[in-house]
């Protein structure tokens, strides 16, 4: 893991930016020009600046393909990046309606920032995978800017290092300094889970935190779709879950377009989409649209008219799971699929005399952690046939199912003995490979900036080998729904979880929650610029206060 580069120029320019003008110096001693500095978020492997400032202006300045690029004027990914970010660093002109702009620029000036894919294969026409390179280099000088990048993924984020590093002086114009960074993920799945279930999320609110999350250079957005609640997913192969399951059956459902917008929309971001669809449990509203799918409660004798989670002993369930997997494997790209397996209430199983025969037949006595056992791994070889890997959350493995060698276990329980630590030795000595979100459950509020917890938790805390560390593959910061919709998602989420992606982000020795609180607020208000209501850390303003709606 490369170590950071005399980061300490960093913390005196954001003290600046917080603390206002005042005399800065760089790590060779130089002092710096009073001036605005952007800070970084989350903070690259390795960065140098310089005190040397060049001027940019929407007149003349370009971002183009470098010449030998193997990426060039078809890929679209990056053709759309650089509209976006071109806009990002000007645009705040554009929404003030600013009709004038000196065509010369005084002084030096870079304009242009040429990208160079390095790769033969630059993966324009693809979707990011677990194994995206998304590492990057960046040299800021005048007159041209150049970064470099093996694949489309690390262009993606080195994009958004320089426009983090454009600032606005107090004249209105937009700077940047000498520069050079080098940059790379510590871990590979950096994921935020929205639960569209508990309440529905349009689609604009989530498209707006897909562009948030690239902000914070997340590479995976886990979309916990239904659950219990409502059945928002309309399925061609079964359209009866939505039409009986979902709040409404046209309002609140996101049609086989709607999912291929949200896929293609994290794609040309580097996002992963990696959808839930969790069973036995939480599957209430899935027994509204599926005849017989869930388990006939009993008070003694008689049903009472209540159902519990999915019915593990009818062969008619395998039948539709196979069908309902197989449409899921064709419509979500992604080479993982999470299957859940979590909070299984068994009470109404017990409560069932067809499930007490079929345990007595099958000599699993009175376990019925072996019935869900029986099931999830019937469930787990219906997957395999659809050539996608599958994610479980931590009960599966508890349980001692069966899974495959590359499954993802998804440690998510931070009590007991030893905590979520203790779950992670027991997951990796098994030699499995896990993602971490326990400590990350952002729809725990409180008061105070929680967002400091979360920055000092690190997935590779735990006691175990160092090749058991390097299994910790990532984590996930979780939103679930029960107290979340449109009116407030997107301010619970930002910058809380901002905290989440520089721990998964920057190198292990980035912990200065000081440094980190200064560079934070400007990133917050980065993100409000760009339109995000993001709450604040504490008091203060930001020069472009919020004044829209998502």
């Amino acid at each position: 893991m490369a170590a950071l580069v005399k980061i300490g120029v960093l913390i005196l320019i954001a003290a600046a930016v917080c603390q206002g003008y005042q005399d800065i110096y760089d790590f060779d001693g130089k002092k710096l020009q009073d001036t605005d500095y952007v800070s970084l978020w989350p903070l690259p492997q390795k960065v140098q600046s310089s005190a040397t400032a060049f001027k940019l202006s929407s007149v003349n300045f370009q971002i183009i393909h470098a010449k030998g690029s193997s990426a060039g004027s078809s890929c679209s990914i990056l053709q759309t990046a650089f509209r976006r970010y071109f806009d990002y660093i000007f645009g705040y002109k554009k929404k003030q309606n600013t009709k004038w702009e000196p065509k010369k620029t005084f002084g030096e000036a870079v304009t242009q920032l040429q990208v160079l894919i390095t790769s033969t294969d630059s993966e324009c026409d693809g979707f990011p995978d677990p194994k995206a390179d998304e590492s990057y280099e960046l040299s800021v000088d005048q007159p041209a800017a150049m970064l470099k990048a093996s694949k489309v993924w690390g262009a993606l984020r080195g994009l958004e290092t320089f426009s983090q590093l454009v600032y606005e002086d107090e004249y209105g114009s937009r700077n940047i300094n000498k520069t050079e960074v080098s940059d790379f993920p510590r871990f590979a799945h950096r994921g935020i889970l929205l639960d569209t279930s508990r309440h529905y999320v349009p689609l604009k609110v989530i498209l707006a935190n897909l562009d948030a999350m690239a902000w914070n250079k997340f590479n995976v957005f886990h979309w916990h779709i239904v659950d219990d609640n409502s059945f928002p997913y309309m399925s061609r192969t079964f359209p009866d879950l939505s039409q009986q399951g979902a709040y409404h059956p046209y309002t609140h459902v996101y049609t086989p377009s709607d999912v291929k917008m949200v896929i293609e929309f994290a794609r040309m971001r580097g996002i992963r989409v990696i959808p839930e669809f969790d069973t036995p449990g939480h599957t209430q509203s899935w027994g509204k649209g599926q005849k017989d799918l869930l388990t006939p409660c009993y008070s003694g004798s008689t049903p009472n008219g209540n159902y519990g989670p999915v019915n593990p002993i009818l062969n008619s369930t395998y039948e539709f799971m196979a069908d309902f997997f197989k449409e899921v494997s064709t419509v979500f790209p992604d080479a993982y699929v999470h299957l859940g397996g979590d909070e299984v209430d068994f009470t109404c199983w017990k409560s069932n005399p067809d499930i007490t025969k079929f345990m007595d037949d099958h000599a699993f006595g009175r376990d019925y952690s072996k019935l869900e056992s029986y099931y999830i791994q019937r469930l787990l070889d219906i997957v395999s046939t659809t050539s996608k890997g599958y994610m479980i959350w931590q009960e599966v493995f508890d349980n001692g199912v069966k899974i495959k060698p590359d499954t993802l276990v998804h440690v998510w329980i931070w009590w007991g003995e030893g905590g979520y630590k203790a779950e992670l030795g027991r997951v990796t000595s098994a030699g499995f490979q896990t993602l971490v979100s326990a400590p990350w459950y952002l729809d725990h509020i409180s008061y105070g900036q929680d967002w400091q917890n979360y920055y000092k938790e690190d997935p590779q805390d735990f006691n175990g080998t160092e090749q058991q560390k390097k299994l910790v593959i990532g984590g996930e910061a979780c939103l679930w729904g029960e107290y979340v919709d449109a009116t407030n998602l997107t301010p619970r989420l930002w910058p809380r979880a901002s905290a989440v992606s520089e721990r998964l982000w920057s190198d292990k020795s980035v912990r200065d929650v000081n440094d980190a609180y200064i560079r934070l607020n400007q990133h917050r208000c980065r993100m409000i610029e760009r339109g995000i209501p993001a709450e604040p850390l504490f008091s203060g303003y930001c020069r472009h206060e919020y004044k829209g709606n998502l």
